[in-house]
């Protein structure tokens, strides 16, 4: 889909009026003080005359670490759909989305002050005939390294590969690429200065990958401890996608009757899936939120993946940092609401680390600056 240059309209160019929000500011400890929002960027110092727009705990904008803008079932989507989409992950308090692939040109999104902030990973990169129909450029190992580059150039500083598919030869998950391959990929990646992340739902591919120097798995639920050590060690994160791989039987029920090794690995994966990111958490990876919306789920729903997470067993304080400020230092963006930071922020009524079900109901988005829900 062609970008819609046409399209795009500003959240409007005359200066934002001045805001304060009271409240305990995360992180940080439990006391109230006054935060104010000049010209778009934090401040503490007193501002007479502000508008009160919200009392209650203020956190910085969360982070949707998989997120698939502007793609739907059957692919890509038009401008319209992209905008609703983009929309809901924003009212839902997702003010950062990290792109994981998608066949549309969202790059439009990046003019629009009233939408969340983007880092596109351009389109998936996948084996032929080894993903979903519609959503990937699929190539042979020939193609793979030029792919991965025109990819790198014309995202947002990172690239999606599928790691791992069903393979009709062999009836079961399998690496898309030999080894080799990724590898070569990889580092051709990181040499245009972009970080690549692989969709991995198996166990064979993960050495590979990890060999590599991969910067982050995707849904990872073939983890081994050897695995989780290595990332440990390298700083590789994981984005687990815990209501994506709820899926697992399902996808197991639809293939068990053309490919029933792929649908016992499936139902293996998913009962090892809950000790496989405990693991994880305990041995101390980078953990992150992606709610995987516009893939298997719909957008707005990052809470839910938060709830998801947290019901798993997970610290719900750890979950929230990791879904607000931990991801956004990830990718590089400022962390907190320190003063001079940017004001994307959310205020909830509850302290969020105690009870995480409140990022369900924001009551108050704030995002360059300005009250958008």
């Amino acid at each position: 889909m062609a970008a819609p240059s046409a399209r795009p309209r500003s959240a409007g160019s005359a200066r934002p009026p001045v805001l304060r929000v009271r409240g305990p500011v995360l992180p940080g400890d439990d006391v109230s003080r006054d935060l104010y929002v000049v010209d778009g960027h934090v401040t503490y110092e007193p501002q007479p005359g502000a508008e009160t727009v919200a009392t209650g705990w203020v956190l910085p904008g969360l982070v949707d670490a998989h997120n698939h803008l502007g793609m739907e079932d059957h692919g890509a989507v038009d401008a319209d759909e992209v905008e609703r989409q983009a929309l809901q992950d924003r009212d839902a308090g997702a003010l950062l989305l990290r792109d994981c692939g998608s066949p549309a040109d969202t790059r439009w999104v990046h003019e629009r002050e009233d939408l969340p902030r983007l880092l596109r990973a351009g389109r998936h990169v996948a084996r032929t005939r080894r993903y979903i129909r519609h959503y990937a450029d699929e190539v042979e190992p020939v193609d793979l390294v030029p792919t991965v580059v025109e990819q790198a150039r014309s995202g947002d500083g990172w690239v999606k590969l599928v790691g791992d598919w069903i393979s009709r030869e062999q009836g079961d998950l399998a690496p898309s690429f030999p080894a080799s391959d990724f590898a070569a990929a990889i580092a051709a990646a990181h040499a245009e200065g972009a970080r690549v992340t692989a969709h991995c739902f198996g166990r064979d591919v993960l050495d590979g990958l990890l060999d590599a120097g991969i910067d982050c798995i995707e849904h990872g639920t073939g983890l081994s401890t050897a695995h989780l050590e290595r990332m440990v060690a390298a700083g590789t994160a994981l984005v687990p996608t815990v209501m994506q791989t709820d899926k697992f039987p399902e996808f197991a029920d639809a293939g068990r009757e053309r490919f029933p090794a792929y649908a016992a690995t499936m139902e293996d994966l998913h009962a090892r899936r809950r000790e496989t990111l405990l693991s994880a958490h305990e041995a101390g990876v980078a953990l992150f939120v992606g709610s995987d919306g516009g893939g298997a789920q719909r957008h707005g729903h990052l809470a839910g993946e938060v709830m998801a997470m947290v019901e798993m067993g997970l610290p719900a304080a750890d979950v929230v940092a990791a879904a607000s400020w931990s991801a956004r230092a990830w990718l590089g963006h400022p962390s907190g609401l320190e003063e001079g930071a940017p004001a994307d922020l959310v205020v909830v009524e509850r302290d969020p680390r105690r009870d995480p079900s409140v990022l369900w109901e924001p009551s108050r988005v704030v995002l360059r600056g300005r009250v958008v829900a």
